[in-house]
């Protein structure tokens, strides 16, 4: 009768055993699986984050582009202006002094 019950007792401990082994490969299943879709998720925001700081570049870079283009444009027409006057206060002298010999010479005639 005791080995029918130690019979029975190693039974159950050896049942008890692989159920153990189940729970623990189970776990172990869970925890991979977590662990997976969490890496999954960290690069997908590291992405995200990666292609926003990406945008924010260029769109610092075009501005900044966009803004020397600017300037270069207005110090370019500044300096046009700046020859136009440059040039039309010497035509103007001559365009005065011609209109002077022209209404005196009308003038004296």
């Amino acid at each position: 009768m005791d080995s029918l019950r130690g019979q029975g007792g190693i039974q159950m401990l050896l049942t008890a055993e692989q159920e153990a082994g189940r729970i623990v490969s189970a776990a172990r299943t869970a925890k991979l699986a977590r662990m997976k879709q969490a890496k999954d998720e960290a690069e997908k925001e590291m992405e995200e984050y990666r292609s926003r700081l990406e945008e924010d570049y260029q769109k610092q870079v075009s501005g900044t582009d966009q803004e020397a283009a600017a300037k270069r444009l207005e110090e370019e027409t500044d300096g046009r202006i700046q020859n136009l006057k440059g040039s039309g206060s010497k035509v103007s002298k001559e365009i005065v002094k011609m209109l002077i010999k022209y209404v005196t010479t009308t003038a004296g005639a």
